[in-house]
């Protein structure tokens, strides 16, 4: 069976300036879903299990913010301007409304974009991230911050020990991860510049530095939330989708066993199943 993901075209769009680099697929009925990435990744880092699926029952949008991949203009140096462009991409593509599906600094731009235009928000689905100001999340533990910066051949060997427990099942589960992700070869994305990972590292540290009350804008989100993730993330600490869950006034959790920073693209199945129903309400 022929991954939609795959076969996807990458297409642009202009809005404020700048050419945003986006991939469009599946079913045209209901809401769409736009996915927005992890801190370096590009749209060849969207996991094909998981936008297939997605793909079956709605339309879904895979995004390069500003100054990632193949997308035009500068990377913003905070998540309230990452916020302002990926909301002006949504804008563009003339969605309305959208769920939004955000991972890691995707969900921190997702929780932004339902504060600055709740309006275009339906629901969201908030993956190995965590609120303004959470626990620990200031600046990446001094034994992870290395992980980022390692180089690996192929490079993409760099995600096991971010998205994956060591545990040996973990690990195979990652390696059918990077399988997926490099199924596709033609048409891919550009890797990330350098100047867009030190924007990008500038507007994680600001979204996490601790701050009084810092919470408060949750209770503002009132859009259903799914929170999910692993059991011991190492990227975003666990606890703080927890904080997500006890803050946001609509919101489930899930916590899978065993599992780090990419959970669902270890439970991929399972996760397909309790996204599928949550969107589906």
């Amino acid at each position: 069976m022929t991954s939609q993901s795959n076969a996807a075209p990458t297409r642009f769009v202009e809005a404020n300036e700048t050419r945003f680099a986006y991939r469009r697929f599946g079913e045209p009925i209901g809401t769409p879903i736009v996915l927005l990435q992890h801190f370096m990744g590009n749209l060849d880092n969207y996991d094909p299990a998981i936008t297939d699926a997605l793909a079956m029952d709605r339309e879904v949008i895979l995004t390069d913010n500003a100054g990632v991949g193949l997308s035009t203009g500068a990377a913003q140096d905070t998540v309230a301007g990452m916020a302002r462009d990926a909301a002006s991409l949504i804008d563009a593509l003339g969605l309305e409304p959208v769920d939004l599906f955000g991972f890691s600094m995707g969900g921190h731009v997702a929780q932004q974009i339902a504060v600055d235009r709740p309006e275009r928000v339906r629901r969201l689905v908030l993956v190995g991230t965590g609120p303004r100001g959470g626990d620990g999340m200031d600046q990446l533990a001094p034994d992870v911050a290395p992980l980022f910066g390692t180089v690996h051949d192929p490079q993409d060997l760099m995600w096991l020990p971010i998205f994956f427990s060591p545990s040996e099942a973990s690990q195979a589960a990652g390696r059918r991860f990077l399988e997926r992700i490099r199924a596709r070869t033609d048409d891919r994305d550009a890797p990330v510049s350098e100047a867009t990972v030190a924007a990008h590292l500038a507007a994680a540290h600001e979204w996490g530095a601790a701050a009084p009350d810092s919470f408060d804008y949750l209770r503002g989100i009132r859009h259903p939330a799914l929170v999910v993730n692993g059991s011991n993330d190492i990227v975003v600490p666990t606890i703080n989708s927890y904080i997500l869950q006890q803050n946001l006034p609509n919101a489930e959790l899930i916590l899978f066993p065993d599992s780090n920073h990419g959970s669902h693209f270890q439970f991929t199945e399972l996760f397909n199943r309790y996204v599928t129903d949550f969107l589906d309400r």
